[in-house]
């Protein structure tokens, strides 16, 4: 079988408004409410992009510690601005460990 699979990267950049390109790893999540976030981490960078449907999707930089569980009211989850719930921190953490690979440790330059 030759089939041709369309490639999900242009899909999520049309549907976010972003960069996102076939050199990311990339996340698509789609909670209970029908709000869509979109994950992608470049090899190399930092920090991974977020996006929100709820919010617009304003773009957010986000990095293994980004997850916080101490926002202004207990048990509030929040990324960078953004308040999440625990459905996306969870699927935020999965795209966060996967692509972990990709970012420079911390303390050490990126090769180059």
């Amino acid at each position: 079988m030759n089939e041709t699979r369309a490639a999900i990267e242009p899909l999520l950049a049309r549907l976010c408004g972003g960069e996102v390109t076939a050199q990311d790893y990339v996340g698509y999540f789609r909670n209970e409410y029908g709000e869509e976030l979109v994950f992608a981490q470049r090899r190399g960078e930092k920090t991974a992009r977020l996006w929100h449907s709820d919010v617009n999707w304003r773009m957010f930089r986000v990095d293994d510690y980004s997850i916080r569980l101490d926002g202004p009211m207990a048990g509030l989850i929040t990324v960078a601005d953004l308040t999440i719930n625990r459905q996306e921190a969870t699927w935020l953490s999965a795209c966060l460990a996967a692509s972990r690979h990709l970012r420079p440790a911390r303390g050490r330059a990126t090769p180059g």
